[in-house]
Parts: C-alpha cells; sequence; structure tokens
C-alpha cells in the first residue's frame, strides 16, 4: 500500500533541491513563469531536462502552446523572485518588478539568475497531478553566484569558505 500524501511530502522535505522559475511566452496567453523544485538534467546527447509542473499550472498551458521554455536557476538573493513566481499573483505581477530579456525564439529569460537553459519540448508525459515536460537545451546562459536552496520548508543558502 502507498503511503500518504502527507507522509510523502513529509519524508520529501529532507531532500534539499535548487529552485528555479520555468518561463515561456505564447501568443495566446503571452508571458508567464512559476516557481520549481522538481528540474532535472536527463540527458547529455542530446542535452535534454526535464521539469515537473502541476497540471493546473497555468504556465503549463503556455509551454504547450509555444512548445519553448527557459529554465532560470535562482542565486542566492532571489528568495522574493521565487515567492513572487510561486503563485498568488498574476502573471503580470510576477514580471512587474523582474529584469527579465527574450532569448531567441522569443522565451523570457530572467536575467539574474545564475543559469538559464532555453528549451523546446521534446515530450510530455502526465504523472499523477503533473505534467513532466521534457526539453532539449537550445542555448545556455551563465553567471556567477550561488544557488537558492530550498530545505524543509524554507530557503537556505550555501555555506562557503
Amino acid at each position: 500500500m502507498a503511503v500518504s500524501g502527507d507522509e510523502f511530502k513529509q519524508a520529501l522535505q529532507h531532500w534539499a533541491s535548487g529552485v528555479a522559475v520555468v518561463t515561456a511566452q505564447s501568443e495566446k496567453y503571452g508571458v508567464q513563469g512559476m516557481t520549481v523544485t522538481a528540474f532535472s538534467s536527463v540527458s547529455i546527447n542530446p542535452p535534454l531536462i526535464l521539469v515537473c509542473i502541476n497540471e493546473s499550472a497555468d504556465t503549463g498551458d503556455g509551454i504547450q502552446e509555444s512548445g519553448h521554455f527557459a529554465v532560470n536557476v535562482l542565486n542566492s538573493d532571489q528568495q522574493e523572485i521565487s515567492n513572487q513566481f510561486a503563485g498568488g499573483s498574476s502573471q503580470q505581477q510576477r514580471f512587474a518588478n523582474t529584469a527579465w530579456h527574450l532569448e531567441s525564439p522569443g522565451v523570457p529569460v530572467l536575467d539574474d539568475s545564475i543559469m538559464s537553459l532555453t528549451c523546446t519540448v521534446v515530450n510530455k508525459i502526465h504523472a499523477g497531478t503533473h505534467f513532466i515536460i521534457i526539453g532539449e537545451v537550445q542555448s545556455t546562459l551563465r553567471r556567477s553566484g550561488d544557488p537558492l536552496l530550498y530545505y524543509r520548508s524554507g530557503y537556505r543558502k550555501l555555506l562557503t569558505d
């Protein structure tokens, strides 16, 4: 018998993860973005990544329509950006106080993230309450800084020497 949803959530709180904002732009939905912690590399050749997005998240509709998205890994000073893109505000409000620009082919990229990957959707898999979106990386942007981490329901920073 499978564990309960609450037990599963409590167990996963013991997994530290980076924090990213997935962004997309489409003709129908405009500029969209949302905070995610479920992001991973899949393959080096071809360069594939995956993100998991709740099936009720409107950003998934924009990704589906456009066929492109970006993953922006947040730096340790971007907790406010993470909260802003986590929901509760309109898509317009999420981008209002955030520096960003469009990368080819028209994908919004956050200017101050430590890494941004622009991707083309190659597969979308429905699993439980989420979609697993697999993207082929088309371009990368890398900047200096430390990542914003999330662990046991709170933000964390790396301790550096």
